[in-house]
């Protein structure tokens, strides 16, 4: 496979796993920029050796530009069973890297052309795996356990200098399991099952009325952790009425209403990687509007400089000035006024922060590096900043053991 018609080198690379079509032929997409338009191209193969460009490609755009890491595998419409990549059934979901994101789009099938579900060209529409930190994923099948496995990369926040003293730069996340929602509209995320044997020492609440104020959690090493909780809303009654042409830019409004604006219902959430004094610390929160006869639900990710509670004049995630410190925000496709009750998984590693919001129906990973961490020294909080109490319906959270590695220390060999 070789750029042909113009294309530039640098802008073809990074191709898909392949898979077989209903006509036996293999196929293979990668990332591609012509024109200006993101594109991946399709090729074809009879023996996986000898491959011919299609004459159409799998999917292009004018929204973006250069696609990175272009992924495409089926999802069964029913269920959350992964399927082979070959298997010609369900739906098909191609995603595309650009700017630091990974849009997601849902296709139809019809002779190798792919129509999205969306129609829309504005790229603040399309759905992303994660609406924080993340990068060049990719998924694979997983025929033993019959599912669907994401792996995804997050470089860093901190300075180019920083990583040349560390001697590396990029980590992983931790592995995810995916599959499409029971109304056919989004994929779901949640960390693979084998996460959970690394559970140690649970804490757990459960009823808890959260008022305004903080609640801190004992027990529990908060730089190495996984938390689940549920926060219930007896009431929508007190929501603060929602600004529909606030609606294309989620980060924008989780930065105007931050974690120190007081609404009607939230800002709720939890304080990740809290130093002794609050001074240092992630803001991981929810928010709900009133949209007309329906509920609105805004999740936010601050690590900017901002005045939470009066005793707290000022917080950021980390006191070192030269760091990226961004607000990330998505709205969440739930019914909050069916379901009553809004869940947050977080998983906690030291400068990594992974939030699952509405049972993993959206995800924002965060990376940061507070400068006064020490493992015995970091805190876990449960917040309230709304003029309404919610309530902790179910709180679990434990430590997480270190991994273990497969080879001893003494045998690892690192070149430089």
């Amino acid at each position: 496979m070789t750029p042909v018609d113009g294309i530039h080198p640098d802008m073809f690379r990074d191709p898909t796993t392949g898979w077989r079509g209903a006509d036996g032929r293999w196929r293979v997409a990668l990332g591609a920029e012509i024109s200006g338009n993101g594109t991946a191209l399709l090729y074809k193969s009879e023996d996986f050796v000898r491959w011919e460009r299609a004459d159409s490609p799998l999917h292009s755009s004018s929204a973006s530009g250069m696609w990175e890491c272009p992924d495409f595998f089926p999802v069964p419409i029913e269920g959350r069973e992964g399927l082979d990549t070959s298997v010609n059934s369900g739906r098909q979901a191609c995603v595309e890297d650009e700017l630091d994101e990974a849009a997601v789009r849902l296709l139809h099938a019809g002779n190798d052309i792919f129509v999205p579900d969306d129609a829309a060209d504005d790229y603040r529409m399309w759905l992303r795996y994660d609406y924080g930190k993340f990068y060049a994923s990719k998924t694979f099948f997983d025929a033993k356990k019959k599912r669907r496995i994401l792996w995804g990369w997050l470089n860093e926040s901190d300075t180019e200098s920083d990583d040349i003293a560390k001697g590396w730069a990029g980590i992983q996340i931790i592995p995810r399991k995916v599959w499409l929602d029971s109304r056919g509209r989004q994929l779901v995320q949640w960390p693979i099952e084998e996460v959970e044997s690394l559970r140690r020492n649970e804490v757990h609440l459960h009823g808890l009325e959260l008022a305004t104020g903080l609640h801190e959690i004992k027990g529990v090493k908060a730089s190495q952790a996984d938390v689940e909780v549920d926060f219930e809303l007896p009431s929508l009654d007190t929501a603060d009425p929602f600004d529909p042409t606030r609606a294309m830019d989620a980060p924008k409004l989780c930065s105007q209403d931050d974690a120190s604006v007081r609404g009607g219902i939230g800002p709720f959430g939890l304080l990740v990687l809290a130093s002794e004094n609050l001074e240092e610390h992630t803001a991981v929160f929810f928010r709900v509007y009133r949209d007309r006869d329906t509920a609105k639900v805004l999740m936010c990710s601050d690590q900017r400089r901002q005045a939470i509670f009066d005793h707290v004049k000022d917080y950021r995630s980390s006191l070192r000035p030269e760091l990226d410190k961004p607000v990330y925000g998505v709205f969440l496709d739930m019914d909050v006024e069916k379901e009553r009750k809004i869940s947050l998984r977080t998983l906690i590693d030291h400068s990594v922060i992974e939030n699952f919001g509405g049972k993993g129906r959206a995800c924002i990973t965060a990376r940061v590096y507070p400068e006064l961490f020490l493992d015995t020294s970091s805190h876990l909080y449960l917040f309230n900043n709304g003029s309404s109490s919610v309530m902790i319906s179910r709180f679990q959270s434990w430590n997480i053991a270190k991994a273990h590695l497969n080879i001893k220390l003494k045998d690892l060999v690192i070149e430089n």
